[in-house]
């Protein structure tokens, strides 16, 4: 059912959210910072029993130097460095098995799909630990950890560590340092979004059904989770709201969106409970960029599902043609 805004208003919806005026000036020192560590890649190869795809154990150093694990995943018997897709995970998921996620790789990309520090415990299986006391991946939880000031927050290391994967996917020996992309579904989404605001040159980005946009809103429409970790916080730390709203505001894939300029494709579902569609089409209405939408009037978070699987590739292709 819908339990949104109508689909001819959604069109127009801009959200309230408050840009800080500092807000690229916070993530350029973010960045600053992060640069000051080396990368410290490094690529093994990972034994599978696939036959067509060939998979490798990459590891790199994210935010203050900590390490970041990603599957890279190759079509078998490359002869030139190809076109590069930087993968990231919906809330609660990890980089999976290697064998998993075959999509991108048998149509013709490197595939590299980054681990989520601290997640990896909820449907698919993470290596990537918040920081080396975090002990390791866990459920999902992760929305307020470190709220009350945007320094702290964990979408800070982990935007981080998508900007650092970039870096690291520009310097392996298989791929075309120029023709890199971004894709992200949910969690994922928003992630794509943010990164490719701070990666202003990369070719595009996929967003769909994107997650972290348009906090004010989401907080106010859905009782869904993970948006709901929020409320739950905030209906104990009553007087708290207005600090966790300001750190918000530097992770507001709205906030991220002016500042993008790449091609991008999003996809909204109207029955969505988890990623309400006014959020979606926050993020989208404020894109700099030349953008494209579909929105899909009888699903919810699935979106599209294969229809947007499809859609994906041959936009990412179009997107990182040679030339």
């Amino acid at each position: 059912m819908y339990t949104d805004l109508p689909a001819d208003q959604l069109a127009a919806y801009t959200s309230s959210q408050i840009r800080p005026a500092d807000f690229e000036s916070f993530w350029e020192n973010t960045l600053a910072e992060a640069r000051s560590h080396p990368l410290n890649l490094t690529v093994t190869a990972e034994p599978t029993v696939l036959a067509t795809v060939d998979v490798y154990d990459v590891q790199f150093n994210g935010w203050n130097g900590e390490p970041v694990r990603a599957w890279l995943r190759m079509p078998h018997g490359i002869t030139e460095p190809l076109p590069c897709v930087v993968e990231f995970v919906g809330y609660g998921g990890g980089r999976g098995e290697p064998q998993d996620n075959l999509l991108l790789a048998s149509s013709g990309f490197a595939h590299l799909q980054m681990d989520t520090r601290g997640q990896g415990a909820g449907w698919s299986r993470g290596a990537t630990a918040d920081g080396a006391g975090s002990g390791g991946p866990q459920v999902p939880g992760l929305m307020t950890r470190g709220i009350l000031d945007p320094q702290t927050y964990y979408y800070r290391r982990l935007f981080t560590d998508a900007v650092r994967s970039v870096q690291a996917a520009r310097e392996l020996d298989w791929v075309d340092a120029d023709r890199v992309a971004l894709t992200g579904i949910s969690q994922g989404g928003g992630v794509a979004l943010a990164t490719a605001a701070l990666c202003p040159d990369v070719r595009a980005v996929v967003a769909r059904v994107p997650f972290l946009c348009d906090f004010p809103r989401a907080l106010q429409i859905t009782d869904a989770y993970p948006y709901r970790e929020i409320c739950d916080f905030l209906s104990i730390h009553r007087t708290e709201a207005a600090r966790a709203q300001q750190t918000l505001q530097y992770f507001d894939g709205v906030n991220f969106a002016p500042q993008a300029q790449v091609p991008a494709m999003f996809a909204a579902g109207l029955m969505d409970v988890t990623t309400p569609p006014s959020t979606v089409y926050a993020a989208y209405n404020a894109y700099a960029g030349p953008k494209q939408i579909t929105a899909w009037p009888f699903n919810g978070h699935e979106g599209g599902g294969p229809e947007d699987d499809i859609a994906a590739i041959r936009f990412l292709r179009k997107m990182t043609a040679a030339g």
